[in-house]
């Protein structure tokens, strides 16, 4: 038999499961495995991004009922923008949003941080004041390509606020542990990861861990992907995995990001979670698990994928 990696066997065993309808047990005999090795090699090949799932969510004949929505979730907001024709559009309508909840609950005095995204760089440069207060870089930079990095995202907020900023000048993701606990003793690095624990309002965004829908995912191995599937993980925020359960995962990878935890996020008394496709409902009911989303920005697409439990729900019989 071809080893897990060999790509060409992933594609065929992708081709025979998702196209072909073939049962596991069918597969299995084909490739001479068994149906756990088959189970195995199909998360692989979800993992490696060789095998793509996309669901098309139609929009709702009716505007979101937020506020059912947010009873549903319980948590204290959900903000839903419009799905645009391509991410670019549906970006600019959720980063509008998050620059809106930004300037409305910023306080004088008050210590607040906000991590990295698409979305929350657009929204920074769309903050026009702020009262003077504390800014705290929450994660350490990650270039994307067309993209500036959180260093320039804390910066653009600093130049509003007569406060003062507290960057991370390091990369979100390093080799190894040992890389990373050199950095976190640099005086800089050190003083904005204690100051997250005193945050009182942080902006953060939320991706899956999935192929496609978390930066932090195209920048790490495939070798450390798989660990945190296989240790439960379907979200991610800031570098940091949790489970569906909304419990942290603890991988190699955990050791390596120079980030916010999830421990700070959860005693800051609000905060604003940006999330968008409905690929990411999964990722939205964990960090709501975990104890970390106050206000939940999402575009209609995402809101739809959350309200079809309640769509799908029988009425009991009197």
């Amino acid at each position: 038999m071809a080893q897990p990696s060999d790509d060409k066997l992933l594609a065929h065993i992708g081709r025979d499961y998702y196209l072909e309808n073939k049962s596991k047990v069918e597969i299995a005999t084909a490739y001479g495995i068994s149906r756990f090795q088959v189970a195995r090699l199909l998360e692989e090949a979800r993992a490696r991004g060789i095998v793509r799932i996309e669901v098309a969510f139609p929009h709702a004949t009716s505007a979101v009922d937020t506020s059912a929505l947010q009873r549903n979730l319980g948590i204290e907001s959900v903000i839903v923008t419009a799905t645009g024709s391509d991410d670019s559009q549906t970006r600019d309508g959720m980063a509008e949003a998050a620059a809106e909840q930004l300037m409305k609950r910023t306080r004088k005095g008050a210590t607040v941080g906000i991590s990295w995204s698409r979305a929350l760089d657009l929204a920074a440069r769309r903050v026009t004041e702020l009262p003077d207060c504390d800014l705290v870089q929450l994660a350490g930079a990650l270039p994307v390509p067309g993209s500036r990095s959180s260093i320039d995202l804390i910066r653009t907020l600093g130049e509003v606020t007569q406060g003062k900023t507290w960057p991370i000048w390091a990369p979100l993701v390093v080799e190894n542990a040992a890389t990373a606990e050199s950095l976190k003793r640099q005086p800089e690095i050190s003083q904005a990861l204690v100051k997250a624990d005193s945050l009182d309002l942080a902006v953060v965004a939320l991706g899956g861990w999935r192929a496609g829908i978390s930066t932090v995912w195209d920048r790490v191995d495939n070798a450390t992907r798989l660990a945190g599937v296989d240790a439960g993980a379907v979200a991610e925020c800031s570098g940091r995995l949790i489970s569906a359960d909304g419990q942290p995962v603890r991988t190699a990878l955990d050791e390596c990001v120079i980030a916010v935890t999830l421990e700070q996020l959860r005693q800051t008394p609000h905060v604003v979670v940006v999330a968008q496709g409905a690929a990411r409902a999964d990722a939205v009911h964990a960090a709501i698990r975990a104890g970390i989303v106050g206000t939940l920005i999402i575009d209609e697409e995402l809101a739809w994928a959350l309200e079809e439990p309640l769509h799908t729900k029988s009425v009991p019989s009197a």
